[in-house]
Protein backbone atom coordinates (compact mmCIF):
# COMPACT_ATOMS: atom_id res chain seq x y z
CA UNK A 1 0.00 0.00 0.00
CA UNK A 2 1.38 3.41 -1.06
CA UNK A 3 3.25 2.74 -3.39
CA UNK A 4 3.61 5.07 -6.59
CA UNK A 5 4.63 4.50 -10.11
CA UNK A 6 5.45 8.06 -12.15
CA UNK A 7 6.22 7.65 -15.50
CA UNK A 8 7.51 10.26 -17.93
CA UNK A 9 8.09 9.78 -21.84
CA UNK A 10 10.44 12.02 -23.79
CA UNK A 11 11.69 12.10 -27.01
CA UNK A 12 8.61 11.13 -28.72
CA UNK A 13 8.50 7.92 -26.19
CA UNK A 14 11.78 6.93 -27.26
CA UNK A 15 13.23 7.25 -23.73
CA UNK A 16 10.72 6.00 -20.38
CA UNK A 17 11.78 7.67 -17.12
CA UNK A 18 10.51 5.60 -14.22
CA UNK A 19 9.99 6.81 -10.76
CA UNK A 20 8.64 4.53 -8.10
CA UNK A 21 8.34 4.98 -4.34
CA UNK A 22 6.19 5.06 -1.19
CA UNK A 23 4.60 8.12 -1.00
CA UNK A 24 5.11 8.59 2.55
CA UNK A 25 1.26 8.74 3.95
CA UNK A 26 1.47 5.19 4.88
CA UNK A 27 3.45 3.17 7.52
CA UNK A 28 4.95 -0.56 6.35
CA UNK A 29 2.16 -2.96 5.92
CA UNK A 30 -0.87 -2.98 8.43
CA UNK A 31 1.13 0.02 10.39
CA UNK A 32 -0.84 2.98 11.35
CA UNK A 33 -0.40 6.51 8.97
CA UNK A 34 2.97 8.11 10.38
CA UNK A 35 2.23 11.36 11.98
CA UNK A 36 4.12 14.11 9.85
CA UNK A 37 7.12 14.94 11.43
CA UNK A 38 8.63 18.68 10.33
CA UNK A 39 11.73 18.05 8.34
CA UNK A 40 14.94 19.30 9.41
CA UNK A 41 17.17 21.97 7.28
CA UNK A 42 19.26 19.69 6.28
CA UNK A 43 16.58 16.74 5.00
CA UNK A 44 14.62 19.83 3.21
CA UNK A 45 18.12 21.21 0.94
CA UNK A 46 18.51 17.02 0.31
CA UNK A 47 15.42 16.78 -0.85
CA UNK A 48 15.39 20.42 -2.66
CA UNK A 49 18.70 19.31 -4.12
CA UNK A 50 17.46 15.55 -5.53
CA UNK A 51 14.51 17.43 -7.14
CA UNK A 52 16.77 20.14 -8.71
CA UNK A 53 19.07 17.62 -10.71
CA UNK A 54 15.64 15.41 -11.66
CA UNK A 55 14.24 17.96 -13.21
CA UNK A 56 17.70 19.01 -14.63
CA UNK A 57 18.38 15.49 -16.08
CA UNK A 58 14.37 15.03 -17.08
CA UNK A 59 15.17 18.06 -19.59
CA UNK A 60 18.43 16.75 -20.39
CA UNK A 61 16.61 13.98 -21.23
CA UNK A 62 13.91 15.62 -23.44
CA UNK A 63 15.51 18.82 -24.92
CA UNK A 64 19.40 16.84 -25.56
CA UNK A 65 21.36 14.26 -27.01
CA UNK A 66 24.89 13.00 -26.09
CA UNK A 67 26.25 14.76 -29.16
CA UNK A 68 25.45 18.23 -27.78
CA UNK A 69 27.85 20.67 -26.22
CA UNK A 70 29.36 21.04 -23.15
CA UNK A 71 31.14 24.15 -21.86
CA UNK A 72 33.05 25.76 -19.50
CA UNK A 73 33.69 29.79 -19.32
CA UNK A 74 36.50 30.64 -16.99
CA UNK A 75 37.44 34.27 -15.44
CA UNK A 76 40.96 35.80 -16.35
CA UNK A 77 41.54 36.80 -12.06
CA UNK A 78 41.40 40.67 -12.90
CA UNK A 79 38.17 40.56 -14.71
CA UNK A 80 36.47 38.60 -11.85
CA UNK A 81 32.63 39.93 -10.90
CA UNK A 82 32.95 40.99 -7.20
CA UNK A 83 28.61 39.59 -6.91
CA UNK A 84 26.84 37.03 -8.04
CA UNK A 85 24.70 39.75 -10.00
CA UNK A 86 27.51 40.96 -11.95
CA UNK A 87 28.43 37.05 -12.59
CA UNK A 88 24.93 37.13 -14.20
CA UNK A 89 24.89 40.56 -16.11
CA UNK A 90 28.22 38.64 -17.30
CA UNK A 91 26.15 35.60 -18.63
CA UNK A 92 23.61 37.10 -20.36
CA UNK A 93 25.49 39.16 -22.41
CA UNK A 94 27.53 36.57 -23.42
CA UNK A 95 23.64 34.75 -24.04
CA UNK A 96 22.97 37.25 -26.17
CA UNK A 97 24.99 37.39 -28.55
CA UNK A 98 24.69 33.70 -28.59
CA UNK A 99 21.24 33.67 -29.44
CA UNK A 100 21.36 36.28 -32.06
CA UNK A 101 23.86 34.19 -33.99
CA UNK A 102 21.82 31.03 -33.33
CA UNK A 103 18.69 32.81 -34.83
CA UNK A 104 20.52 34.29 -37.94
CA UNK A 105 21.21 30.36 -38.46
CA UNK A 106 18.02 29.14 -37.73
CA UNK A 107 17.89 27.87 -35.26
CA UNK A 108 16.57 28.13 -31.57
CA UNK A 109 19.17 27.78 -28.42
CA UNK A 110 18.32 25.58 -25.71
CA UNK A 111 20.42 25.84 -22.42
CA UNK A 112 21.23 24.78 -18.67
CA UNK A 113 23.68 26.07 -16.57
CA UNK A 114 25.28 27.14 -13.26
CA UNK A 115 27.47 29.87 -12.40
CA UNK A 116 30.03 28.81 -9.93
CA UNK A 117 32.40 30.94 -7.53
CA UNK A 118 35.08 29.02 -5.97
CA UNK A 119 35.83 29.00 -1.61
CA UNK A 120 39.13 31.25 -3.02
CA UNK A 121 37.63 33.16 -4.87
CA UNK A 122 37.64 31.89 -8.36
CA UNK A 123 34.39 32.09 -10.63
CA UNK A 124 33.37 29.70 -13.80
CA UNK A 125 29.96 29.64 -15.52
CA UNK A 126 29.37 24.96 -16.77
CA UNK A 127 27.06 25.11 -19.91
CA UNK A 128 25.23 22.59 -21.82
CA UNK A 129 24.39 23.97 -24.92
CA UNK A 130 22.00 22.70 -28.00
CA UNK A 131 24.98 21.61 -31.15
CA UNK A 132 24.58 23.45 -34.25
CA UNK A 133 27.53 22.73 -36.48
CA UNK A 134 29.38 25.67 -35.54
CA UNK A 135 28.73 26.72 -31.89
CA UNK A 136 32.04 25.73 -30.77
CA UNK A 137 32.85 28.96 -32.58
CA UNK A 138 29.91 31.26 -31.16
CA UNK A 139 30.43 30.47 -27.64
CA UNK A 140 33.91 31.31 -27.74
CA UNK A 141 32.97 34.56 -29.61
CA UNK A 142 30.38 35.61 -26.96
CA UNK A 143 33.05 35.30 -24.00
CA UNK A 144 34.97 38.20 -23.62
CA UNK A 145 36.05 37.35 -19.65
CA UNK A 146 38.69 34.84 -20.04
CA UNK A 147 39.00 30.99 -21.77
CA UNK A 148 36.14 28.75 -23.13
CA UNK A 149 36.68 25.33 -22.98
CA UNK A 150 34.40 22.70 -25.00
CA UNK A 151 33.76 19.13 -25.05
CA UNK A 152 30.95 16.82 -26.60
CA UNK A 153 28.99 15.56 -24.08
CA UNK A 154 29.41 11.73 -24.78
CA UNK A 155 33.12 12.53 -25.30
CA UNK A 156 33.73 13.71 -21.50
CA UNK A 157 34.07 10.78 -19.27
CA UNK A 158 33.57 12.65 -15.72
CA UNK A 159 30.08 13.98 -17.27
CA UNK A 160 28.18 11.88 -19.03
CA UNK A 161 26.65 8.62 -18.59
CA UNK A 162 22.83 7.56 -20.53
CA UNK A 163 20.66 8.75 -18.45
CA UNK A 164 22.58 11.97 -17.66
CA UNK A 165 23.04 11.57 -14.02
CA UNK A 166 26.46 12.43 -13.86
CA UNK A 167 26.05 15.76 -16.07
CA UNK A 168 22.61 17.22 -14.05
CA UNK A 169 24.46 16.40 -10.57
CA UNK A 170 27.43 17.89 -12.12
CA UNK A 171 25.93 21.22 -13.30
CA UNK A 172 23.38 21.53 -10.22
CA UNK A 173 26.19 21.62 -7.86
CA UNK A 174 26.29 24.07 -4.88
CA UNK A 175 27.74 25.09 -1.21
CA UNK A 176 26.26 22.25 0.06
CA UNK A 177 27.69 19.51 -2.43
CA UNK A 178 30.67 17.76 -1.01
CA UNK A 179 33.20 15.69 -2.48
CA UNK A 180 34.93 12.21 -2.22
CA UNK A 181 39.02 12.33 -1.14
CA UNK A 182 40.85 9.69 -2.31
CA UNK A 183 40.09 8.00 1.11
CA UNK A 184 36.40 7.47 0.13
CA UNK A 185 36.04 10.40 3.29
CA UNK A 186 33.82 12.92 2.51
CA UNK A 187 35.76 16.60 2.09
CA UNK A 188 34.08 19.67 2.50
CA UNK A 189 32.53 21.84 -0.18
CA UNK A 190 34.30 23.97 -2.53
CA UNK A 191 32.21 26.28 -3.20
CA UNK A 192 30.86 29.30 -1.91
CA UNK A 193 27.67 30.07 -3.82
CA UNK A 194 26.19 28.82 -7.10
CA UNK A 195 23.54 29.97 -9.41
CA UNK A 196 21.52 27.49 -11.02
CA UNK A 197 18.81 28.11 -14.40
CA UNK A 198 17.62 26.83 -17.28
CA UNK A 199 16.43 28.44 -20.64
CA UNK A 200 12.57 29.18 -20.37
CA UNK A 201 11.90 27.18 -23.66
CA UNK A 202 12.13 23.75 -22.28
CA UNK A 203 8.78 22.66 -20.65
CA UNK A 204 8.46 19.26 -19.04
CA UNK A 205 6.00 16.35 -19.99
CA UNK A 206 3.36 15.49 -17.16
CA UNK A 207 3.59 11.88 -15.61
CA UNK A 208 1.34 9.22 -15.79
CA UNK A 209 0.77 8.34 -12.61
CA UNK A 210 0.22 4.50 -11.01
CA UNK A 211 -0.44 2.96 -7.73
CA UNK A 212 0.92 -0.11 -7.54
CA UNK A 213 0.12 -3.11 -5.31
CA UNK A 214 3.97 -4.11 -4.55
CA UNK A 215 7.40 -3.43 -5.18
CA UNK A 216 8.76 -5.66 -7.39
CA UNK A 217 12.22 -6.45 -6.82
CA UNK A 218 13.49 -6.09 -10.30
CA UNK A 219 11.86 -3.68 -12.82
CA UNK A 220 11.55 -5.39 -16.44
CA UNK A 221 11.99 -3.02 -19.64
CA UNK A 222 8.65 -2.48 -21.90
CA UNK A 223 9.30 -4.62 -25.04
CA UNK A 224 11.73 -2.75 -27.52
CA UNK A 225 13.60 -1.22 -24.85
CA UNK A 226 16.43 -1.25 -22.98
CA UNK A 227 17.15 -0.30 -19.36
CA UNK A 228 20.10 2.03 -19.42
CA UNK A 229 20.78 2.62 -15.86
CA UNK A 230 18.37 1.90 -12.18
CA UNK A 231 19.17 4.12 -9.32
CA UNK A 232 18.24 3.00 -5.92
CA UNK A 233 17.49 5.73 -2.48
CA UNK A 234 16.30 6.61 0.30
CA UNK A 235 13.95 9.62 0.72
CA UNK A 236 15.92 12.02 3.61
CA UNK A 237 12.91 13.30 4.98
CA UNK A 238 10.19 10.07 4.39
CA UNK A 239 12.54 7.77 5.29
CA UNK A 240 11.05 5.44 2.17
CA UNK A 241 13.11 3.63 -0.48
CA UNK A 242 12.58 5.17 -3.84
CA UNK A 243 13.69 3.89 -7.67
CA UNK A 244 13.98 5.37 -10.74
CA UNK A 245 15.14 3.78 -13.64
CA UNK A 246 15.79 4.75 -17.42
CA UNK A 247 14.36 2.66 -20.71
CA UNK A 248 15.70 3.57 -23.86
CA UNK A 249 14.27 2.26 -27.54
CA UNK A 250 16.36 -0.25 -29.43
CA UNK A 251 16.21 1.08 -32.43
CA UNK A 252 16.27 4.83 -31.36
CA UNK A 253 15.21 7.50 -33.77
CA UNK A 254 18.00 10.06 -34.26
Amino acid sequence: MGTKRKTYKFRHGDIIDVEEFHDGRYGGPGAKRKKRVKPTEEQMWKVNNLNKAKRCRQRLLEYFSPGDTFATWTYEVQNRPPTMADALKDFQKAMRYVRKEYKKRGYEVFWIRNIERGTKGAWHIHLVINEIGDTANIIRKAWEKGGTYISTIKDNEKIYDEDFTKLSNYVTKNEHTTYEKANGQQGESRMRESNYNTSRNMPLPEPHVDKLIRWKEEPKPKKGYYIANIHEGINPVTGYKYRRYTQIRLNRRE
